[in-house]
């Protein structure tokens, strides 16, 4: 039986809305996509796995601020930490949930994996490697404007941090600002002139002081899956 006779035979069951929903999306029916995840989410309101594809859908369709309170919304029924842990065994834990994510990223399951980053950042927000992270399979995922605000709220607390900024230069590329790309990683040259990462999105790019044939940045490595958390 097809997806679609179960949504009509079984109105009431969350999953199969959602696995349609996810169907949509992947044959680019964004419209039908967010229409069968708004249906699983009325009949599981804490369907977190529908929400956040559902946040998904909105970014692709320009409404990132629907976008955003969706995010909000699965992250305010995640189930909180316990406050009475000492400050040890909260890193620990929160390490330990973020090697979960790391599981599900290299996975190829990113919905999972900022699910799971966000659960240890709950733990321990001023883990900024974990923020990191997070920013990463956000863009990855389809999320670049999420990624963007994680991104310069790392930037913030720690402006002088190369990795992000390498990253906010990957996602204003993917937001179709190529010129504030640039900016961002010469930036990053000016601090450390050695920097692989950077110098080669400006050759990929041809920008000017970095030559090289133009083109598209190859695919980001990411931030590297950590084993030692």
């Amino acid at each position: 039986m097809h997806l679609s006779e179960l949504a009509r035979t079984r109105e009431g069951f969350a999953d199969v809305h959602y696995m349609l929903g996810v169907l949509h999306e992947r044959r680019d029916d964004v419209a039908a996509a967010a229409q069968s995840l708004s249906r699983a989410l009325r009949i599981n309101p804490a369907y977190a796995e529908a929400m956040l594809a559902l946040a998904a859908v909105y970014e692709r369709q320009g409404d990132f601020e629907r976008s955003r309170e969706v995010t909000e919304r699965a992250r305010a029924r995640a189930p909180a930490g316990d406050g009475r842990l000492d400050a040890t065994t909260r890193g620990k834990l929160a390490n330990l949930q973020a090697a979960l994510g790391d599981a599900y990223r290299e996975a190829g399951e990113l919905r999972e994996a900022i699910d799971a980053y966000r659960r240890a950042l709950d733990r321990c927000p001023t883990f900024h490697d974990i923020r990191l992270r997070l920013a990463v399979a956000l863009r990855e995922a389809g999320l670049p404007h999420q990624s963007l605000a994680e991104l310069e709220r790392l930037r913030r607390v720690n402006p002088g941090w190369l990795d992000a900024g390498v990253q906010i230069g990957l996602v204003l590329y993917a937001l179709g600002r190529s010129e504030e790309a640039v900016r961002e990683w010469r930036a990053v040259l000016e601090r450390e002139p050695g920097r692989r990462d950077a110098a080669m999105y400006l050759r990929m790019l041809g920008a000017a002081g970095a030559p090289g044939p133009a083109g598209p940045p190859p695919a980001d490595p990411g931030v590297p899956i950590r084993r030692d958390s």
